[in-house]
């Protein structure tokens, strides 16, 4: 079904303000709520709208974009990204090569069925899943992203989720400002967020200027950081923006492992 189509026939209903938080667990099935009707001559207020929420039973890796997994061919013959159970594996061997420098296994965009999301000029989304970080995943000198959102064939990442190796394991968001220069957001400790499932939360308006980043990191009903920043740029006056997940790191760093990254209950939300 055709994205806006769709969207259109949801907003006749009456029914795209209920969606937030209306999701079953693992079924990919919205559960819509009522809405109350507009008085005359005011414009209703903005929802959140869910336009991806992937099951792996059913939607497998066609969930994606694409996939980046051993473009090289490094590791013949072995899968890198798959369905295991009611998540996505992401692997990563200490021999798999992206370039000389370099190990890449991960996913890019959201789909469903044959609509690509994409994410354009002045949008607000939030995106939101369960990630699982096992001691193997280290903290390195070098980079080690495991979420990046990018622009197709642009550049780099405008935002990673990293964790650095610094006087101590240390998980850190590093944004893109306008003047192309990083900055460092130091979340929290890494090693107490491993070997559990985690919320993570990601809510942006993907502008030049006006735009924001908000992340949200819970370990059950404790919330390890919700923060944000105005100091980022959210957007490239091309194409579109898509998130990306797994695994991306340099292999100049010591005591790399194999390892991997399990994530579950992907949504995806555009507010509207």
């Amino acid at each position: 079904m055709d994205r806006v189509t769709s969207f259109d026939r949801r907003r006749a209903l009456g029914l795209g303000a209920g969606v937030l938080g209306g999701l079953a667990a693992g079924t990919g099935t919205a559960r819509a709520a009522t809405r109350t009707q507009p008085v005359a001559g005011r414009q209703p207020a903005a929802a959140w709208m869910l336009w991806w929420s992937p099951n792996p039973a059913t939607d497998g890796l066609n969930a994606f974009e694409g996939l980046e997994d051993d473009r090289a061919d490094s590791h013949p013959g072995v899968r890198h990204i798959y369905v295991s159970g009611e998540s996505y594996r992401f692997d990563m061997h200490t021999v798999d090569r992206d370039g000389s420098d370099r190990q890449r296994n991960e996913s890019k965009g959201m789909r469903s069925g044959s609509t690509v999301h994409k994410i354009g000029k002045d949008q607000t989304w939030r995106i939101t899943y369960q990630a699982f970080w096992p001691s193997s995943l280290t903290a390195t000198t070098k980079f080690t992203h495991i979420f990046q959102m990018k622009v197709p064939d642009v550049g780099g990442p405008l935002w990673t989720l990293t964790p650095r190796q610094k006087s101590r394991p240390t998980l850190t968001v590093l944004t893109l400002r306008d003047n192309d220069a990083n900055t460092e957001h130091v979340l929290a400790d890494y090693t107490p967020l491993q070997n559990k499932w985690l919320d993570i939360e990601w809510e942006f308006k993907a502008s030049n200027s006006g735009g924001y980043l908000r992340w949200v990191i819970r370990n059950g009903s404790t919330t390890v950081v919700d923060n944000r920043t105005t100091s980022v740029d959210l957007w490239r006056d091309v194409n579109y923006l898509r998130p990306k997940w797994g695994i991306y790191r340099s292999i100049e760093s010591s005591g790399l492992q194999n390892t991997y990254q399990l994530i579950r209950n992907y949504r995806a939300y555009q507010l509207v």
